[in-house]
C-alpha cells in the first residue's frame, strides 16, 4: 500500500469499500474481488479494502475489537505487541512515572496508543512513510491523536531530551520483503544506537526478539520474557531506574499475570526421574528462570542441558505443565511401539527436548492402534536418548 491508497481508503468511498470488504474477509479471494468489483468499487480501492480487512481479521486476536478500525500491514501486524502486553508496559511506565515518552520507531503504534490511554504523552517517530500516516489514522481511530502524535523521520534524530522515557521496538524485518533480521546491527535502528539509549535516558524499555542472545543484554538490565496462554509473545529489556531484577518470566493466562524473578544464573540439582514431570513455560526456559522454578517446586532436572524438572508430588504452577510419568525407558522404536500396544494407546501427544527425532515420523512409525490417550515426552536423562509415557495431571 502507499500513502494515495491509504488516503483513498479514509474517504467515504473507501470507508464503504472497508465496510463492504469486512463482510467478506475469510472468503475466496477472487471471489471477494469480483464482488466488490461488481458493486462499483475500482480495482485498485477493491485490491486495498480487502488487504485491509483481512489484516483486520487477523489482528484481532493481538487488539481486540479495536483491530476493526485499524491501518495495518503485513510486517507491521507481525511486530505489532499484543495489546494486553502492550497496556501491562505502559501501566508500569506511568508507575515509574513517566508522563512524556518517545518510541523511536513506533510502527502502526500499538505501544504508543497503550501509553497514550495510560495517560501518558507520546512522541512517535516511524522511518516509514506509510507507516506513520497509518500511525497516525490508528491514533485518530482511537481518540487519542492529542495524546499520540507521529512524525515520519530518522529515529536516530529525535531530541531524546524532550522526554521521561523512551520506548523503541527495533524494526527486525527487511523493508520491502518482510524477511527477519538476525544481525542486531542491521535492526532499525541499529542496535548499537539502542543500547546507547538507556545511557542516554533513564527511564528505557527496549522491545527484542524472545530468542535474543543473552551476551546482547546490557550489563544492568533487567531482561523479561512474556508468554501469553502459553506461547512466547516477546522479550523487553528494562534499562536505568525502571531494572527491577536481572531476569523475568512473565506469564499471563487469561486476565491474571504472574511473575518468576531471579538472576538468571543459577542452575537447578540434578537428580533421577521422579514420579511427577513438569515442562516450564517457555519465557520461564527463555529467562534462565529453571532453577527458581524448580526451588519453588522441590524439583530436579534429570540431565543439566534439559529444562525438564522432576518432582515427587505434583504442585500447581502457572509456570508450567504438569505431567505423570508412568513409564520411563531407554529410546527403542521397537520397545515402545510394544509398551503402546499393551497399553492400547491409540492418540500420542509428543512432546521433545534434546531429541532429533521427529514427532510426526515418530508418529508413523509407532503404527498406533487403540482407543487410549497418552503422552510421550522424547528426551535425555544423563545423556541418554530416553522416552517417558506420561498422562497429563489436573491442574
Amino acid at each position: 500500500m502507499d500513502i494515495d491508497q491509504l488516503a483513498a481508503l479514509r474517504t467515504p468511498e473507501g470507508s464503504a469499500a472497508l465496510a463492504a470488504a469486512a463482510e467478506l474477509a475469510g472468503g475466496d479471494p477472487l471471489a471477494s474481488a469480483a464482488a466488490l468489483r461488481a458493486a462499483g468499487v475500482p480495482a485498485g480501492l477493491a485490491a486495498a479494502a480487502l488487504t485491509q480487512a483481512e489484516l483486520r481479521r487477523r489482528a484481532v486476536g493481538k487488539f481486540g475489537p479495536e483491530a476493526a478500525g485499524m491501518f495495518l500491514t503485513r510486517a507491521g501486524l507481525e511486530q505489532a505487541t499484543r495489546r494486553p502486553v502492550a497496556d501491562r508496559r505502559a501501566a508500569r511506565l506511568r508507575a515509574a512515572g513517566v508522563r512524556t515518552l518517545a518510541d523511536l520507531g513506533c510502527g502502526l503504534g500499538a505501544d504508543a496508543l497503550a501509553a497514550a490511554r495510560a495517560g501518558i504523552r507520546v512522541y512517535g517517530v516511524e522511518a516509514d512513510p506509510v507507516t506513520a500516516a497509518m500511525a497516525a489514522a490508528n491514533a485518530e481511530a482511537a481518540g487519542l491523536a492529542e495524546e499520540f502524535t507521529v512524525e515520519c523521520g530518522d529515529a536516530t534524530a529525535f531530541d531524546v531530551t524532550r522526554v521521561d522515557g523512551v520506548f523503541c521496538d527495533p524494526a527486525r524485518r527487511r523493508a520491502g520483503t518482510g524477511r527477519r533480521i538476525f544481525d542486531p546491527n542491521a535492526y532499525s535502528p541499529p542496535w548499537d544506537f539502542v543500547v546507547r539509549l538507556a545511557e542516554r535516558v533513564p527511564y528505557t524499555v527496549v522491545k527484542v526478539a524472545p530468542g535474543i542472545d543473552h551476551a546482547l543484554i546490557p550489563a544492568g538490565a533487567e531482561a523479561e520474557w512474556v508468554s501469553a496462554d502459553g506461547d512466547l509473545v516477546e522479550a523487553a529489556l528494562w534499562c536505568g531506574r525502571l531494572a527491577e531484577v536481572p531476569r523475568r518470566a512473565t506469564v499471563l493466562r487469561g486476565d491474571a499475570a504472574h511473575r518468576l524473578t531471579g538472576s538468571g544464573a543459577a542452575e537447578a540439582a540434578v537428580g533421577p526421574t521422579r514420579r511427577f514431570l513438569y515442562d516450564p513455560d517457555p519465557a520461564v526456559v527463555r529467562a534462565h528462570l529453571v532453577a527458581e522454578l524448580a526451588d519453588t517446586l522441590n524439583a530436579t532436572i534429570a540431565d543439566p542441558s534439559i529444562a525438564y524438572l522432576y518432582a515427587d508430588t505434583p504442585t500447581a504452577t502457572p509456570f508450567g505443565r504438569c505431567l505423570e510419568v508412568t513409564d520411563v525407558l531407554p529410546f527403542s522404536l521397537k520397545r515402545l511401539r510394544a509398551l503402546l500396544r499393551e497399553r492400547r494407546v491409540g492418540r500420542v501427544e509428543i512432546l521433545k527436548r534434546g531429541s532429533a527425532l521427529e514427532p510426526e515420523k515418530l508418529r508413523r512409525d509407532l503404527r498406533l492402534a487403540g482407543d487410549a490417550p497418552a503422552s510421550l515426552v522424547l528426551t535425555r536423562v544423563a545423556g541418554a536418548p530416553t522416552v517417558l509415557l506420561c498422562r497429563p495431571v489436573a491442574s
